[in-house]
């Protein structure tokens, strides 16, 4: 599977960062991408997010919360991807790395697929994160 991965620190504490990570459907505010992010239970979502001027619906599930650690997801719906937040204290605040893997049934077509997704989830990971930064500092 390809991987994609991005890492970024941000000046508020790893329990401060995954309480609000951990509320998946809370991703809409986040992020001007994701249109909406709908629980159906079971700690299950349909996400429905506008990316390289498409609108996409998949399903996740979250299959692990490891409180201040930890979130990870895989797809149920959708393209097969799976991934996770990492959370790690450092001084003055958290490391972050966002792992995304996924599957396609073209290793050309997975190529091509991470050519462009790469710099999109790193802009949108920037994206998510600076506003759950801004959100820790606004005390909100």
């Amino acid at each position: 599977m390809p991987v994609i991965e991005h890492k970024v620190e941000i000046g508020a504490a790893p329990e401060a960062v995954f309480g609000l990570i951990s509320r998946v459907e809370d991703f809409a505010l986040y992020s001007d991408s994701v249109e909406a992010v709908i629980p159906l239970g079971d700690d299950r979502y349909r996400w429905q997010v506008r990316a390289l001027g498409m609108s996409m619906s998949f399903e996740v599930e979250v299959i692990e919360r490891t409180p201040h650690e930890r979130l990870s997801w895989r797809s149920v719906t959708g393209v097969r991807n799976r991934g996770s937040y990492q959370l790690t204290a450092v001084d003055g605040g958290t490391h972050i790395t966002l792992t995304v893997e996924y599957s396609l049934k073209s290793r050309l077509m997975e190529k091509m697929v991470k050519k462009a997704a790469t710099p999109l989830v790193r802009k949108l990971s920037d994206e998510i994160v600076g506003r759950v930064e801004q959100r820790l500092k606004e005390g909100t």
